[in-house]
């Protein structure tokens, strides 16, 4: 069996749905036959669009034992429709969360529906799946597939001196804190400024935000146009290009001096820096928030931060409840319930510890549950029943 993959979302650039589909590529090779069609930076994405479609054909002329032809995302999956010379070939596609909940008339009514040509629709949760069904894909042809998560995420000593790190680049002073680390892009889903302004004012004194994640860069043509767009507008284009919708109002919350004494933004970090820090953390957080056409397909960054074993308090939002499993591997609370948020974190050590699997136990569940290698083994389970 010979399959191709198909992704524009792949290394150099980072972020989940790139590290999913390298990983996914890469353990398939050892398993199978595959090529792969993959955007690297190194030409326009216009161009990379424009010259797909003769670029599968092509391929599978070259190579007439391709079976199989995969896309790695909901928006090239849609792009392919428009394709024309493989029509005889099995086709499968990854939905990730977004490109089934993508608010548009025209999306929602017209284009995914036609998700029903693919032989096969992978979902990353089950909140994803049932979205996809929600909107009319055949159930019979959604199944689940958890992403996965290196071994080498778990928690390894670190010599690295967190609180002179923090105190010299950032004049943060952590001693006698409770470190609470939130991680992510700044957008709406992520709750990261309704966590500010809810919880944060209410939590006992000796609790510190710290806020890791790129910073997006003030200015530049985009921006001024997306910004000027009427909101419906502009809220379908922050949703489609992944932009920084928190952005505004958390730069506002972060200049009142109030909210400045106990929360920090330390921008993207080295993934060392980072994961000292989640070693010595108190808790990691994700208080995702309901955003009506938006939703958090999965949740990978909560597994890498309980292999570390880090404390994580989560929302029970979109396919954050596949990630975390309350109990066994964190903590899940009612998305945008402030009360529940205020509750939890500000319990005594003693209480919190009674309803969580000491951190070993965590991080032998964790293991068990998610891997690379078994999320390659499912994939290929499937395609072969194809």
């Amino acid at each position: 069996m010979e399959i191709l993959f198909v992704s524009h979302k792949y290394p150099p650039s980072t972020g989940g749905m790139e590290k999913q589909s390298y990983e996914l590529i890469k353990g398939m090779t050892s398993l199978t036959k595959t090529h792969h069609i993959v955007y690297n930076n190194k030409e326009g994405r216009f161009s990379f669009f424009f010259l797909l479609g003769k670029r599968i054909r092509n391929t599978i002329k070259e190579n007439p034992g391709i079976a199989i032809i995969h896309f790695n995302d909901g928006l090239i999956g849609a792009f392919s429709m428009l394709h024309f010379g493989y029509s005889h070939l099995k086709r499968t596609v990854t939905l990730h969360g977004l490109d089934v909940v993508f608010p548009g008339i025209i999306y929602q009514k017209i284009i995914l529906p036609k998700f029903n040509r693919f032989n096969l629709v992978f979902a990353v949760s089950n909140a994803t799946a049932n979205a996809c069904r929600i909107r009319g894909i055949e159930s019979e042809k959604v199944v689940v597939v958890n992403n996965g998560v290196s071994n080498a995420a778990k928690c390894i000593k670190s010599n690295f001196d967190v609180s002179s790190f923090l105190l010299a680049q950032y004049q943060v002073d952590i001693k006698h804190t409770k470190l609470l680390v939130a991680i992510g892009r700044p957008v709406k889903r992520k709750g990261f400024s309704w966590f500010i302004k809810n919880v944060m004012p209410k939590l006992n004194d000796d609790f510190i935000l710290l806020l890791i994640g790129p910073v997006p860069k003030e200015g530049g043509i985009l921006n001024r146009i997306v910004n000027n767009m009427p909101f419906i507008l502009r809220n379908k284009i922050e949703l489609f290009l992944g932009a920084a919708s928190d952005e505004g109002e958390l730069k506002g919350l972060l200049k009142n001096k109030l909210n400045s004494r106990n929360v920090f933004r330390l921008g993207k970090l080295p993934i060392e820096q980072m994961d000292a820090i989640l070693g010595i953390a108190y808790a990691f957080v994700m208080p995702n928030i309901e955003i009506e056409g938006d939703m958090e397909g999965f949740g990978l960054v909560c597994i890498e931060a309980a292999l570390k074993g880090t404390r994580v308090i989560a929302s029970a939002s979109g396919g954050i409840t596949d990630a975390i499993t309350h109990g066994k591997n964190g903590i899940l609370l009612p998305p945008g319930h402030i009360a529940s948020w205020i509750h939890y974190l500000n319990l005594k050590s003693d209480d919190k510890d009674s309803i969580c699997l000491p951190t070993a136990d965590v991080i032998k569940f964790t293991t068990n549950r998610f891997s690379w290698e078994k999320m390659c083994n499912e994939y290929l389970s499937h395609f072969l029943k194809l």
